[in-house]
């Protein structure tokens, strides 16, 4: 059943759902939550089918506000409320109302949602894109008890960390550090088979993945050892490795879809790793509505702990640093031999030294 109220208000819509519940058959509610979307036309569709289809597990009610200020002075000046009611199977399992703002109302969103929250039911708020710089601060974000932001649709996914870094608020959180929690499990899993202590650890992603970063800074907090970041082609993480003195536990998907378990003295296995949706997403982060104490500590992480390879040009450079270096070293100690970083020994600075020593005597 859809509903469409021009120029409407608060009690108006709240009528109308009453009414279309009576319609349908059922007096009662039944919903857990309340779930906000602030969105825009361009974004709203795609929130809206994932909220929709979240609502399976977590029968809500979904209200999208979108904001129309306007571009011209006559346009800011028209105050008006739309609304777009879905119930039945347009909408899930609850309710969906679109509420298109015009004009200044824009900028009281807080009045408009205010009166249509289910009573006695949790709160959330989820920004698809354009999330505010601080999200609890926002009005819409101080009337729930979780907010949802999503970094990868930021310009700067990795600065956007920075910033919910600065702004965090307990009850915070990011679909880059949801996206994440299948490798986290899998890795928790690999070492509890296998307890063994990890002396490094590189992560291995596409560039501009907000969730890679997560990742090596999870791993930088309950590990304790250095991570290193390599850049790949993708599709997201692709890579992870453990390295530890028996050997190198690897968790590698290069495909987007299955893993491959690899472990010193085990057979590789074949695990479920797969890209899950933005549906998906939301109802992980709906199981859950107290504040996530892990992803606070990752996001207030520094991302430079993360640690970036040379390329090949700044390697060969370095590498002949230190062979250069080792040999006026040799020359300097005749007795000293020079150890590479891949733990062989380099004598030849040596036997030049001890010829020259020859000849002068001769």
């Amino acid at each position: 059943m859809k509903i469409d109220l021009t120029n409407t208000t608060s009690g108006k819509i709240n009528a109308a759902l009453m009414e279309a519940r009576r319609a349908s058959g059922s007096t009662a509610a039944g919903m857990v939550l309340t779930l906000v979307i602030v969105t825009d036309e361009g974004s709203a569709y795609d929130a809206l089918k994932a909220a929709n289809d979240a609502s399976r597990e977590h029968p809500m009610r979904t209200l999208a506000v979108i904001k129309r200020a306007g571009r011209s002075p006559r346009a800011r000046a028209e105050t008006r409320l739309d609304a777009e009611i879905l119930v039945g199977s347009d909408a899930g399992s609850g309710e969906t109302v679109v509420l298109r703002m015009h004009g200044e109302l824009a900028a009281h969103a807080q009045s408009v949602v205010l009166p249509l929250l289910l009573p006695d039911a949790p709160v959330v708020v989820w920004w698809p894109d354009n999330a505010p710089l601080h999200p609890a601060q926002d009005p819409l974000g101080s009337l729930a008890q979780r907010r949802i932001t999503d970094a990868v649709t930021a310009e700067s996914p990795v600065g956007q960390l920075a910033q919910r870094a600065q702004s965090y608020t307990p009850g915070d959180t990011d679909l880059a550090w949801t996206r994440i929690t299948g490798w986290r499990s899998m890795l928790a899993a690999a070492l509890d088979q296998r307890p063994s202590q990890i002396v490094s650890a590189v992560v291995e992603g596409e560039s501009y993945n907000p969730s890679v970063e997560l990742l090596g800074l999870w791993l930088t907090n309950r590990l304790h050892v250095p991570v290193e970041r390599v850049v790949t082609g993708g599709p997201g993480i692709t890579a992870v490795h453990l390295r530890t003195k028996e050997g190198e536990i690897t968790l590698d998907r290069p495909d987007g879809l299955m893993g491959t378990l690899s472990m010193p003295g085990s057979p590789d296995r074949q695990v479920a790793l797969k890209r899950r949706e933005t549906s998906e997403l939301i109802s992980e982060e709906l199981r859950r509505l107290d504040p996530d104490d892990i992803y606070a500590t990752a996001v207030r992480t520094p991302v430079d702990r993360l640690h970036e390879p040379a390329n090949a040009e700044t390697a060969a450079a370095e590498r002949v640093a230190r062979e250069v270096s080792g040999a006026v070293a040799a020359v300097t100690s005749p007795d000293a031999e020079t150890v590479t970083a891949d733990g062989s020994e380099k004598k030849a600075a040596k036997k030049a030294a001890g010829k020259r020593g020859t000849k002068e005597g001769a």
